[in-house]
């Protein structure tokens, strides 16, 4: 009888096991083909796809932006609410330079204090979320909101004197996503 029981709890925790390891196999397929479809916009184009592709997946860019090279800047920003902003440089033949996403620090950081204009920072980040000016500094500052290390809400603000330069640069945590700082009334 001993026998018998020992033998009966040895099957089936095998077959436990099994179905242990076929759940687990399955959760990691599900969760592989899950990311994949997850794929952002600026990652699902190559180098050398032409620009209907890409006006074919996003629709109409929402911004247009002619480059020196003789070549155009899409944009589809999800300001003023979003954190992201794709954006395809297209050469002039109307092929796919690049696609990426532009409101993120490696790209901000590009930004020259005392070189670049309003017109270089709008080429690059598009519109803004929010413009502000502040008499007393004599400085317009523009602010896009961002995802940092898709963990963190933040804005980062570009300052320009009252030339068009820019002349300082910021980022701060972004008071929409602070329940410290929102108020209901």
């Amino acid at each position: 009888m001993l026998t018998r029981l020992t033998s009966a709890f040895a099957t089936t925790s095998a077959s436990a096991r099994r179905r242990g390891h076929l759940q687990r196999a399955a959760l990691a397929s599900l969760t592989a083909l899950l990311l994949a479809g997850c794929a952002q916009p600026w990652q699902q184009f190559q180098q050398g796809d032409d620009e209907s592709a890409i006006v074919a997946r996003l629709g109409a860019p929402r911004e247009v932006y002619d480059l020196p090279n003789g070549g155009k800047r899409l944009m589809w920003p999800t300001q003023p609410m979003g954190e992201t902003t794709t954006a395809a440089d297209i050469d002039g033949s109307g092929k796919i330079v690049s696609v990426r996403q532009v409101l993120q620090p490696n790209e901000f950081y590009k930004a020259e204090i005392g070189k670049w204009t309003k017109s270089d920072v709008l080429v690059n980040f598009g519109r803004p979320e929010e413009t502000s000016y502040f008499p007393l500094m004599k400085r317009e500052v523009w602010t896009y909101r961002y995802l940092e290390d898709n963990v963190w809400y933040m804005m980062y603000s570009f300052y320009f004197d009252d030339q068009g330069l820019l002349r300082t640069t910021q980022k701060s945590p972004d008071p929409l996503h602070d329940p410290d700082r929102r108020s209901f009334f």
